[in-house]
């Protein structure tokens, strides 16, 4: 899964790399500041193409938004579960009524610098299923790109009336978004040797091998030359989306473990993403 990430790369910055023509407007929205650990609801900024509010051309228009993580589907009689609609599994997303419409049609990309993801140690959870362990012990590990470069997660977004609030109220319309997830990768991380992979043991000293040693799931991640496909609201077809779903090619991310600061969400700096030589010990997440 995909539940708290990083993201610190500004507005001028997403603007160049993914080329959108045109922002959020301050003034409508929250301001996004610089985020090493983005957590359900916050407000996030994505990249979509959709044409502009009140504008004569109906042509799409490349933009970024900012929106709340935590999608509320357009039927919903109400937002209260949001904060449980972060993700949405590849495998099923053009079936499940809460993201089927979206997949079609209001595709985004999710701008980040890598996420987070918490390991049991393999001794620990042994216990924890023996019984003799209530509360294992949970290692954050952080996952970026190996070349510094952005992270585009795959992501669908919505819009929300809340039939509460008058029509001309500020806050009468929710833009909410989530991230599409997909089996983790078995083959070995960047940097790693190529003989390791879904049976390395997962307890040695050199830490994990593999993604899928870490958790079974990982955020579906865009390659370049699938962002221009994946926003264009005009592709419809399933035929031609299903190959969207597919993973990116293995090898291009690292992990290393971070401190568990990073599992109280009302911590927050770059501190966060410095990496530690091993795993910590004796910590609770």
């Amino acid at each position: 899964m995909c539940g708290r990430f990083a993201a610190s790369r500004g507005p001028e910055d997403l603007a160049g790399i993914f080329g959108v023509e045109k922002g959020d407007a301050p003034s409508r929205s929250e301001t996004v500041v610089p985020d090493w650990n983005v957590a359900p609801t916050k407000t996030v900024q994505v990249v979509l193409e959709r044409p502009l509010k009140d504008a004569a051309s109906r042509r799409p228009v490349r933009q970024l938004r900012n929106l709340r993580w935590g999608l509320v589907p357009s039927w919903s009689k109400s937002p209260e579960g949001a904060a449980r609609m972060i993700n949405a599994r590849a495998e099923t997303v053009q079936e499940k009524p809460s993201f089927r419409r979206a997949f079609a049609a209001r595709r985004c990309i999710v701008p980040a610098d890598g996420y987070y993801e918490w390991m049991t140690e393999p001794d620990e959870r042994r216990l924890e299923v023996e019984g003799k362990k209530k509360r294992a012990r949970k290692q954050p590990y952080f996952v970026t790109p190996a070349d510094g470069s952005v992270m585009a997660f795959a992501g669908l977004y919505e819009f929300w009336r809340d039939p509460a609030l008058p029509a001309d109220h500020p806050q009468a319309w929710w833009a909410t978004c989530t991230i599409v997830t997909t089996e983790a990768e078995t083959t070995p991380l960047a940097g790693q040797a190529s003989g390791a992979g879904a049976g390395q043991d997962e307890g040695e000293e050199d830490g994990p091998r593999s993604l899928a040693a870490i958790h079974p799931r990982m955020p579906l991640v865009l390659t370049p030359d699938r962002w221009d496909d994946w926003l264009d609201p005009a592709h419809t077809d399933p035929a031609r989306l299903a190959p969207l779903l597919d993973p990116p090619p293995a090898g291009l991310v690292r992990a290393y473990p971070v401190s568990t600061a990073v599992s109280n969400v009302r911590n927050n700096g770059p501190e966060l993403l410095t990496a530690l030589e091993g795993p910590e010990e004796g910590t609770l997440f």
